[in-house]
Order: C-alpha cells, then sequence, then structure tokens
C-alpha cells in the first residue's frame, strides 16, 4: 500500500527557512520521480520541484536557486529545503509520485511577519 507523509511545515518570517519531508512507504522513492507541489489558497495547485531516479532535480522558476529538493534512500523520504521564503511560498504543500494518484495529504507553510 503506497503511502506519502508530508511533515516540517509552519509559520515562518519572511527571509526564513523550513525543511519537509516526505516519508513514503510501499514503494522505494529512488524508483520513482518524486515530486513537491503547492497550493495556495484560492489557486490551483503548482509545480515546485521533481527529483528524478538519477538524483537529477527540476525546478519551477519561481522557486530555483531557493530551494533544495532531495531524497535519503535509506530512510525513503524526500525533503524540501526552503530557503529565503517570501509571503508568496506561503500554501499547502504536497509530495507525490510523479504522474500517478498518489498523494500525500499536505503540510501548510505560512511566510509572514
Amino acid at each position: 500500500q503506497v503511502r506519502l507523509v508530508e511533515s516540517g511545515g509552519g509559520l515562518v518570517q519572511p527571509g526564513g527557512s523550513l525543511r519537509l519531508s516526505c516519508g513514503a512507504s510501499g514503494f522505494i522513492v529512488s524508483d520513482k520521480i518524486m515530486s513537491w507541489y503547492r497550493q495556495a489558497l484560492g489557486k490551483e495547485r503548482d509545480f515546485v520541484a521533481h527529483i528524478y531516479q538519477s538524483g537529477n532535480t527540476y525546478y519551477s522558476t519561481s522557486v530555483e536557486g531557493r530551494f533544495t529538493i532531495s531524497r535519503d534512500n535509506a530512510k525513503n523520504t524526500v525533503y524540501l529545503e526552503m530557503t529565503e521564503l517570501k509571503p508568496e511560498d506561503t500554501a499547502v504543500y504536497y509530495c507525490t509520485v510523479a504522474n500517478t494518484a498518489y498523494w500525500g495529504q499536505g503540510t501548510q507553510v505560512t511566510v509572514s511577519s
């Protein structure tokens, strides 16, 4: 049974940092393209970052240079390190196995002073 559980969200001031985690079970994260998406209130869900089986990464232009996606194969976990956070980064962040119906429940990130 595939399961994705996000954690690490919270309230942070502009310019601050957070690290999100996505714990996976039922499959091996390094065998799949893993992705982070986000959805702000009243808006569509948007792509944030991919990590490929090779370890290569790809980011949306809005986060490139500030966010880093990575994975720990031993823990079967994918991470999203977020730095230089801006109020417009406020959203629910979701982990997903790319091109599948498997999504986590999301974790709220709020950037506000």
